[in-house]
């Protein structure tokens, strides 16, 4: 029995469902990477990256690639890094709109809703965008 295609593709984002596995493809969208500098990014436990790195290994996502004692993983397709462009893409609309929300919602009730500590006009701070754009505020690769 063939499994439909709206529970391979649930199957597909659960699979993406864990933010070290995340954390691992965009740094591999710059370039096969070894396990050593992987840990140094991330900053996790070495069995911690192992278990998730088994995870995209085995889901095809990512290829391991042995040269002498260093291992390093690569992504296994472009798709992947158009796949997480896409999803920056979509959280940046998420937060202008939640922005633009707030805003609405401060002038309707007369700015009843009060401003965040460190937030000069409420909404996205310029930290929330840099973080989902990268450090200048542009989308990241």
């Amino acid at each position: 029995m063939q499994v439909p295609l709206y529970q391979a593709k649930a199957e597909f984002f659960r699979m993406l469902g864990h933010p070290v596995r995340i954390r691992v493809l965009e740094l591999l969208q710059h370039g096969p990477l070894p396990v050593r500098e992987l840990l140094k990014d991330i900053e996790v436990e070495p069995s911690n990256l192992s278990q998730q790195l088994a995870v995209l290994r085995r889901s095809g996502i990512v290829i391991s690639i042995r040269d002498g004692s260093t291992v390093s993983y690569a992504l296994a397709g472009g798709d992947v890094a158009d796949l997480l462009k896409a999803a920056r893409r979509i959280l940046t609309e998420l937060l202008v709109g939640q922005r633009e929300l707030l805003e609405e919602l401060r002038h309707a009730d007369g700015a009843a809703v009060p401003h965040q500590a460190g937030d000069d006009e409420g909404g996205t701070t310029e930290h929330e965008v840099r973080s989902v754009h990268g450090e200048a505020g542009a989308p990241a690769p």
